[in-house]
């Protein structure tokens, strides 16, 4: 039985690091927040805000969260939230040979959609989420950094990570703009970092991309998101071409 035990507690430990150890796979802080901020300069089409940034691992740990501005009140105190959320959503939802982004859920998630309800599944930690000082928001001690945030956002800005090699490695989640301009900026964010190798997608590009054919509130092909009044969709399809 001592020795059951032992192996048992060996192979629990075991796993506990694995999945603590995937964030050592992805991007430092410092290159994070860089690619950031560099595709929050660019022409998104959005509202031209400054951003929030979290990336996840595949266990859905928080690695790390970041902004654009220099200051936490100079971006949507509640979209530091929210970029979390679309994190988790695109990792949580996004499989080795599929990339769900969190754009491609709006419509299935409408009433009468197939997934209706799915943004009740998986509720936000509210401890996690606003825990400690809101002067560590977005730096390298971030609060949420080390947990599990939960959470599922239905709306641009998410997208799963993959490498060179085509391993899925987590999520990342922005937040701050509009959601078309969100999702923009976290294509251009990903690209930067080197881990938009998707393996496949429901997008006409057979990636994650954001699709906009919905017309009198439906969607032709069921993943489609809605338009933010600016100039989002040309900055998506240019983007969708440069792939």
């Amino acid at each position: 039985m001592r020795t059951l035990l032992s192996a048992f507690c060996i192979a629990l430990i075991f796993s506990s690091t694995a999945f603590a150890q995937s964030c050592d796979d992805m991007p430092s802080y410092k290159e994070f927040r860089k690619a950031l901020t560099e595709a929050r300069k660019a022409n998104n089409g959005g509202l031209n805000l400054d951003m929030w940034g979290t990336i996840v691992d595949r266990s859905g740990e928080v690695c790390m969260v970041t902004r654009t501005g220099e200051n936490p009140g100079d971006q949507w105190p509640g979209s530091r939230v929210i970029s979390a959320q679309k994190a988790n959503t695109a990792n949580a939802f996004s499989l080795p040979k599929l990339a769900l982004s969190t754009a491609n859920l709006y419509s299935a998630v409408q009433p009468g959609g197939s997934l209706f309800g799915l943004q009740e599944s998986n509720p936000v930690d509210t401890e996690v989420a606003y825990e400690g000082r809101a002067s560590r928001f977005g730096t390298k001690d971030d609060p949420m950094v080390g947990e599990r945030i939960g959470g599922v956002n239905v709306f641009g800005g998410g997208l799963a990570l993959y490498n060179k090699d085509g391993k899925q490695l987590g999520a990342l989640g922005v937040s701050g703009d509009t959601s078309c301009a969100d999702h923009n900026i976290a294509w251009r964010t990903r690209a930067a970092l080197g881990l938009d190798n998707v393996p496949g997608g429901v997008s006409p590009q057979k990636d994650d991309n954001i699709i906009y054919d919905r017309k009198n509130g439906a969607s032709a092909g069921g993943y489609g998101h809605p338009t933010c009044g600016g100039s989002e969709v040309e900055v998506a399809n240019k983007l969708a071409q440069k792939k």
